[in-house]
């Protein structure tokens, strides 16, 4: 279990929040784990349970029929998924989806489809990578071009998560490929569209129950009033989100090391070598002690660029070298833990296998390691 009780950003509301979320995942999340990782998906009937216990997208307003919290909450969902081994798909709804409706679309859509994906009726997914455009956005060519009073947009995109079960996909298209990165926009496509259609669900290392797709779109045709704000302004609007985006995968990383570092603990006082404990040798007690100092580290971190990103004062560079720092220790824990299982770490039956495999990714989206070193080296 998190002790995050010491964090200074944590109430008595939040403590309440927590307790809640326990044991929702208690009750409805960690007895289909198995289940939703061998589909490849986590069931449309969780997402409206989570709904109904108020478990998505905290920070709506209460315009749309949400509670108006702050990102503290959202944090707390973060810590709490991913300590139990979520994937990341539910909370991309909350934390990265949801914003750009809220923060940028017009009042039609954010009427529209907010309220039902507060209650988990309507799940969103955001459809920026393609085959041969990743980090750099600049690079897509999935192209909406402008006919009457709507949009015709074709093009494919890859690695979608949530793109099996979404009813909408927030699409990221170039309006006017003479301007680059500044004819970019960000487009509301329903699935029900004809043209719009769903590739296989991917196989990935880790991530298992996320569903993760290729998406076509063969004339998909949308009205004009599905444009997130402003048509060729999508770019912008990327950019400014992405802070909070990055933030978001710091807080996984550092939930899902604290549970490797759990599960080490746990079994090397458990398992006997030699005729003695396996935490009894100063080499296990060395590699943990490591872990647990960066872990010390990496939470006092995260209370202070959560802190900084609810007053809206977390830079882009900020969350760029949050993003990387998270990530990277992330790693070197999980894949620390699992040594310290010896053969039993790469045996599925045990935790450290999942935690290991499902954090590879985390230092690739949203924004690489590398590019994250670039970002932070362009601040200087």
């Amino acid at each position: 279990m998190l002790e995050r009780d010491g964090s200074h950003l944590f109430g008595e509301e939040h403590r309440s929040f927590r307790d809640s979320v326990r044991r929702f995942i208690a009750r409805e999340f960690s007895p289909r784990l198995d289940e939703f990782e061998e589909a490849g998906v986590v069931a449309r009937d969780f997402w409206k349970l989570a709904g109904e216990a108020g478990l998505l997208c905290p920070t709506m307003p209460e315009a749309y029929g949400g509670p108006g919290l702050d990102f503290t909450f959202n944090a707390i969902l973060n810590e709490e998924f991913t300590y139990a081994m979520m994937s990341d798909c539910v909370t991309l709804q909350s934390d990265i989806t949801m914003p750009y409706l809220l923060n940028y679309g017009s009042e039609e859509l954010k009427a529209r489809w907010l309220p039902q994906m507060l209650a988990g009726e309507v799940i969103a997914a955001i459809a920026m990578t393609e085959p041969g455009a990743g980090s750099d956005l600049q690079a897509v060519r999935t192209s909406a071009k402008r006919d009457g009073d709507a949009f015709v947009i074709n093009g494919a995109k890859t690695y979608i998560t949530n793109g099996q079960n979404a009813d909408i996909v927030l699409t990221v298209c170039k309006t006017d490929p003479d301007l680059g990165a500044k004819g970019t926009s960000l487009i509301v496509v329903e699935a029900d569209r004809p043209g719009f259609a769903r590739g296989r669900n991917l196989e990935k290392v880790g991530q298992w129950s996320a569903d993760t797709s290729e998406l076509f779109f063969n004339d998909v045709r949308v009205p004009a009033g599905n444009v997130i704000g402003e048509v060729n302004r999508g770019f912008i609007y990327l950019v400014s989100d992405l802070p909070q985006e990055r933030l978001s995968i710091s807080i996984t990383a550092q939930a899902a090391a604290q549970r490797a570092f759990d599960e080490a603990v746990a079994f090397t006082k458990d398992r006997t070598a030699f005729g003695k404990k396996v935490i009894d040798f100063q080499n296990t007690r060395f590699v943990l002690a490591d872990i647990k100092a960066k872990l010390q580290v990496g939470w006092a971190h995260l209370d202070w660029a959560i802190a900084r990103h609810v007053a809206g004062k977390l830079t882009a560079d900020e969350a760029a070298a949050s993003k990387y720092w998270h990530t990277e220790m992330q790693w070197m824990a999980c894949d620390a833990a699992l040594q310290l299982h010896g053969g039993a770490g790469y045996m599925n039956e045990y935790p450290i296998a999942r935690i290991w495999r499902d954090a590879r990714v985390r230092r690739i989206y949203g924004g690489t390691s590398e590019i994250m070193r670039e970002l932070v080296g362009r601040s200087l």
